[in-house]
C-alpha cells in the first residue's frame, strides 16, 4: 500500500473517499503524470515558478484534495481559457485556481478529464513540467 492509499483510507467521509478513488486514475490518465501526496493534496507533475518579485518555488501541475466539505480540483492557471468546458461541466464553484465539487455525480467526468488534460497542456507550454 502506498502513501496515497494510506491517506485515503484515513478519510472519515466514505463518500469523499470513494470520489477520491474515482478521481485518482482519471487525473493520472488526463494529466499524464503519476500522483504524489503533498500533505492533504494529491498532486500530479510539478513545475518551477518564479515571479517578477523574485519569489519562486515548486508546485504540482494539477491535483486534488478530498476535503471534508467538498472535493477541490486544482487547475493552476484558472478557468478563463475554458469557458466552453466550464459551461458543460455541471454543478460546481470556483476560486482562482480551485474547482469546488460537492458531489462527483454533479460533474460530467468526461468534461472534467478534458479540462484537466487541456490545462496540463497549457501549463506545459508555459513551464518546464516534470513527473
Amino acid at each position: 500500500m502506498n502513501d496515497i492509499e494510506r491517506y485515503l483510507q484515513t478519510l472519515e467521509n466514505k463518500k469523499r473517499q470513494a470520489d477520491a478513488l474515482t478521481l485518482l486514475p482519471l487525473m493520472t490518465e488526463a494529466s499524464g503524470y503519476q500522483a504524489s501526496l503533498n500533505g492533504t493534496i494529491i498532486g500530479f507533475g510539478k513545475y518551477h515558478y518564479k515571479y517578477d518579485s523574485g519569489h519562486q518555488g515548486d508546485c504540482f501541475v494539477t491535483g486534488f484534495s478530498p476535503r471534508k466539505a467538498q472535493l477541490v480540483v486544482y487547475i493552476m492557471q484558472g478557468f478563463a481559457k475554458y469557458p466552453t468546458l466550464m459551461a458543460k461541466l455541471g454543478t460546481y464553484k470556483t476560486g482562482k485556481s480551485c474547482l469546488y465539487i460537492k458531489k462527483l455525480e454533479d460533474i460530467d467526468l468526461d468534461v472534467l478529464k478534458q479540462l484537466i488534460n487541456e490545462s496540463v497542456k497549457d501549463m506545459q507550454k508555459m513551464y518546464h513540467c516534470t513527473a
